[in-house]
């Protein structure tokens, strides 16, 4: 299965929600699209529920079924919540750090720019989205990149106060990483333990 590259507000529309960021059609379309979008009944089963849990965490994060399956796999040989771990381990992802940090718009953009070897973890670049950031690890842009507009444009009027597990130097372009984020603090509305009772089945 190949990264969805479809119509994002079809996505959006699907889950009643912007899971991709501000979305101007599913504020004045919040329904499934479709010729019966609006009278289509919502699957109810317990199945389902938990099915559109997990698909919606996927579309959020940019992250494939296999992707999403060894995550889980690996929360659950974590010690603590494992619902709580999933989302952790996805939020240490180094596209979505760069996306928190304010760097790209969107998680796909910052997928782009880390692929694009635009990043550095720690002075190194580093060009795969998926390499998880520890505690106390840097991450910024590359020296040569600082200058891109989608950057300059992105950090512009941007609120890095908003997340406390990442410390922002303005001056430097890069964020240290402090500590993995608490659940509270995730903002993303996900109900993690939908997803725990499915994978459990």
């Amino acid at each position: 299965m190949a990264r969805y590259t479809g119509p994002k507000t079809k996505i959006a529309r699907r889950f009643g929600e912007p899971i991709f960021g501000p979305d101007k059609i599913l504020a004045k379309r919040n329904f499934p699209p479709g010729q019966h979008g609006v009278n289509r009944r919502k699957k109810s089963s317990e199945y389902g529920i938990q099915l559109n849990e997990k698909q919606k965490a996927k579309y959020t994060y940019g992250v494939l079924e296999r992707q999403f399956r060894n995550l889980f796999e690996k929360a659950s040989a974590t010690k603590g919540i494992t619902g709580e771990v999933l989302l952790q381990l996805l939020e240490t992802r180094l596209d979505n750090v760069v996306y928190r940090l304010g760097i790209a718009p969107t998680r796909a953009a910052a997928r782009q720019l880390v692929s694009h070897c635009h990043i550095v973890v720690d002075g190194e670049v580093v060009n795969i989205p998926s390499y998880s950031i520890k505690p106390g690890q840097v991450v910024g842009v590359r020296e040569r990149s600082k200058s891109l507009e989608v950057i300059e444009n992105s950090l512009t009027g941007f609120n890095h106060s908003k997340y406390a597990w990442l410390e922002w130097d303005g001056s430097s372009l890069s964020g240290k990483f402090l500590h993995l984020p608490e659940r509270a603090d995730i903002p993303e509305n996900i109900k993690e333990q939908l997803i725990v009772e499915l994978y459990s089945k």
